[in-house]
């Protein structure tokens, strides 16, 4: 979501009509909020959060720092080490107290498996040291690491999730940082013509050893014309993964339209991506049904998303015309036995 949408019934509906949870794109940013040194102003950020307030939506905030060189304010990159630690000390109790409480997460450093701003400005332990405050400032929201090419590209050694997971050992690790809530956050920009969905599949076991949430924070996938075919393919090997608690696109629209994604026209008619969002929030958030034939042991087998599923027995020799059996389908369901 970007601070356009504060402006545009259109926008507004069609947002508020499909979404439960979103992400702002700069707003909460500190080259936002603080773009000359002691001038803060969250006067959008907070637009926007009373607006998704309003509309029953959740946010994730991001984020408390960006690790890239290039995305750091000049004033920043021009403090020495006394003077920066002590104004990211005050730019993180300042964001995250002011919205203590209201999110349902925090991207408290992103990229630092990529970059390293403040490692090269503080010492090696800087993002450490990040996650300890944020836990005295708002322990009680869960505090994520945030990345790309985590499970879109295997040929980044900067980031398998070995790797990731080896920094979020080292930071849950750091002294005082036990009792935190982590999360791994997983950009999942898919720039590749096609996406290797065993790969992803891979990955997200490897990752979900961590036994933390784990979001899709930033989702998009190339521009090209099987755009709509293969976000189709990521959602679904996304939203049946149980250890996927959320999924964020990143296709929010701002005056120069989507960063590489977008879901609508100028006019927030649905392009084909949008219809793949569509199609897939109705077949998830609804109920629907299949009908399926056992052969002649009684046997059937179905491919099933994670969840919850009402199965409904019929059969001619049945006293009673069908049954109902209620059926979890988790990692460990291998086969099920029901009858009638």
């Amino acid at each position: 979501m970007t601070k356009f949408i504060l402006n545009s019934p259109a926008h507004q509906k069609w947002f508020t009509s499909r979404f439960t949870v979103t992400t702002f794109w700069d707003e909460m940013k500190w080259y936002s909020t603080e773009s000359i040194q002691g001038r803060e102003d969250y006067s959008v950020a907070d637009a926007m959060l009373q607006f998704t307030q309003q509309n029953n939506i959740a946010v994730r905030g991001h984020s408390v720092f960006w690790d890239d060189p290039q995305y750091q304010l000049g004033w920043v990159r021009s403090l020495d080490k006394k003077q920066l630690v002590n104004a990211t000390y005050k730019r993180l109790n300042s964001v995250m107290q002011r919205y203590k409480g209201k999110l349902i997460a925090w991207d408290v450093v992103n990229e630092n498996l990529h970059w390293n701003f403040f490692e090269s400005k503080l010492s090696a332990t800087a993002s450490e040291f990040f996650y300890n405050w944020a836990i005295k400032a708002d322990g009680k929201t869960p505090l994520f690491l945030n990345d790309f090419n985590a499970i879109e590209e295997s040929r980044d050694g900067a980031a398998t999730p070995a790797k990731y997971l080896q920094k979020l050992r080292e930071i849950q690790s750091f002294p005082g940082n036990s009792g935190g809530q982590f999360g791994i956050g997983l950009e999942s920009h898919f720039n590749s013509s096609t996406p290797n969905i065993p790969y992803i599949r891979a990955c997200l076991d490897i990752l979900g050893a961590a036994r933390v949430p784990i979001w899709i924070t930033e989702l998009d996938v190339s521009s090209n014309l099987n755009q709509a075919f293969y976000l189709e393919q990521v959602l679904r090997e996304l939203y049946s993964h149980p250890e996927i608690q959320g999924i964020i696109m990143w296709a929010g629209r701002g005056p120069q339209g989507c960063y590489r994604m977008c879901l609508t026209d100028e006019n927030f008619n649905n392009l084909p991506t949008g219809d793949v969002v569509d199609k897939l929030l109705h077949e998830w958030g609804y109920r629907s049904s299949a009908s399926l034939t056992a052969d002649a042991n009684g046997l059937v087998e179905a491919s099933l998303s994670h969840g919850d599923y009402d199965v409904k027995i019929s059969h001619s020799s049945a006293t009673d015309s069908s049954l109902v059996h209620k059926v979890n389908v988790t990692s460990t369901t291998m086969s099920l036995q029901l009858s009638v």
